[in-house]
């Protein structure tokens, strides 16, 4: 249908079956143990309430870290469909290099390894054997591991994007703290930005890549001297 961005096909059961259990919080990738810098900038007073919330994660989505994933993952998708071994390589490096600071490259990496780990046992596919043990980040395993199981790009895309908006929610609601409903509300706002996001991240190139978040890549390196922490990001 025109107008329709690439990679829209529809989601089968068996690939939706797969992507939420991928991308539950029961999946283990430790999830749970990262703020992306949130728990800095708990404490720093920039996030104190669900607007303040609701509005850190979707600069970050529109103009950081969040986008920045999501062309990753676009591209990661396509090479692994395209059996591009040595693209994929390329992109195992180029994201492990645009994270900004030590923790969120943890973040990130360990995240994928686990991922690779877990996913290669109970889900094998040939696919995950492209990117040849090379340590790499988490949208870049995830998408490869989508595409090996044929699962369209851009059902799947905005399924990690929930997940991840998901996550750093969850941790704002710990750390302000906020009510189960606020929650439920920032993640709500987030539904139109994810989609926008990932619709701009298939139509983009790597050349298009860029983050413009700098006070959350400075709580991501703040956070490794804040002294009291609950989190590893």
């Amino acid at each position: 249908m025109a107008g329709k961005p690439r990679g829209s096909a529809p989601l089968d059961a068996a690939g939706l079956h797969r992507l939420m259990a991928w991308l539950s919080p029961s999946y283990p990738v430790g999830a749970f143990s990262y703020s992306s810098g949130i728990e800095w900038a708990v404490e720093a007073g920039d996030i104190k309430d669900v607007a303040t919330l609701t509005r850190w994660i979707a600069t970050v989505f529109g103009h950081g870290a969040g986008f920045c994933d999501a062309v990753f993952f676009v591209h990661a998708h396509r090479a692994t469909q395209q059996g591009d071994a040595a693209a994929l390589r390329e992109l195992c490096h180029l994201a492990a290099a645009f994270v900004p600071s030590k923790e969120r490259h943890l973040e990130t990496m360990a995240q994928g390894r686990a991922f690779l780990d877990t996913t290669s046992k109970a889900w094998p596919c040939a696919a995950l054997d492209l990117l040849g043990g090379e340590p790499a980040a988490y949208p870049v395993v995830v998408a490869v591991a989508c595409a090996g199981h044929g699962m369209p790009l851009a059902p799947s895309l905005q399924g990690i994007l929930h997940a991840v908006a998901a996550n750093m929610i969850s941790a704002g609601v710990r750390l302000v703290p906020l009510g189960q409903t606020d929650g439920q509300r920032a993640l709500a706002a987030m539904e139109p930005l994810i989609v926008a996001v990932s619709d701009r991240a298939i139509a983009s190139t790597l050349d298009d890549l860029g983050s413009a978040t700098f006070r959350a890549d400075i709580a991501s390196m703040r956070h490794e001297t804040q002294y009291t922490r609950l989190f590893r990001s």
